[in-house]
């Protein structure tokens, strides 16, 4: 209690033995959302330790005290750093790929819907380089943590199934290839998205290019588009 208290702060000793009942009973009560949003807490403090320092910099006695938390409780909770990581990473892959949360395009035109689902994930990378730093950093794994996530690749499948909805409707209105491959298609996009964030630094010094305004941002979201959209019109 505090030094400036005032007396109605104090427990009355002659308060019924029914309220002192009732405050034990709440004290015993589980504070069921507690460990999910320290785990949340976790996560997010250990995207930024592993996207800025890579599985092998990042410490774990940082992410415990960034989180007022024990390097014991986040053993318990993710089973180690490879754990943690593993949890960062499935993490990191939910946010960018709720396309079927986030998008709905099967309303419109074929060309016009692979437009808006690629400015989307435009906008998704842009708006996630923790993301794309973490895709970095596994891919010189080798994609190892990946390949140990079943999260990881069921996350994947609505992004493909979105675009192969699209492609077939394309070809059907023969206004796409028939060629034109599902996953191929979302590689590009993906690889022109991606591009765009994790060479910024270095094109931009390079070429003396603005790559992160929103006018620029805007103009690139647009060239973007117009390339994926001719890579799959009738030639």
């Amino acid at each position: 209690m505090s030094d400036d208290a005032n007396a109605t702060d104090v427990p009355d000793a002659k308060a019924p033995a029914a309220v002192d009942a009732g405050a034990a009973q709440a004290a015993k009560a589980p504070r069921v959302n507690d460990s999910e949003q320290t785990k949340r807490d976790i996560i997010a403090v250990a995207t930024e330790e592993f996207a800025s320092k890579g599985l092998a910099g990042a410490r774990i006695d940082e992410i415990a005290a960034r989180t007022r938390t024990s390097k014991r409780m986040i053993y318990y909770y993710f089973g180690g750093k490879e754990g943690l990581y593993v949890a960062v990473l499935e993490q990191a892959y939910r946010d960018i790929r709720h396309i079927e949360h986030d998008l709905d395009v099967d309303h419109l035109p074929p060309e016009q819907a692979l437009a808006e689902l690629t400015r989307f994930s435009f906008d998704r990378h842009a708006d996630n380089p923790s993301f794309v730093r973490l895709v970095c950093n596994e891919n010189l794994h080798h994609g190892r943590f990946v390949a140990q996530s079943a999260q990881i690749q069921a996350l994947n499948v609505p992004a493909i199934e979105t675009i192969r909805r699209i492609v077939e409707r394309g070809k059907r209105e023969r206004v796409f290839r028939g060629d034109v491959d599902a996953v191929d298609l979302h590689m590009t996009i993906s690889a022109l998205c991606f591009y765009n964030v994790s060479n910024r630094y270095t094109f931009a010094t390079i070429f003396k290019v603005d790559m992160t305004s929103p006018s620029a941002l805007a103009a690139r979201r647009e060239s973007v588009v117009a390339t994926v959209l001719a890579s799959v019109r009738p030639r």
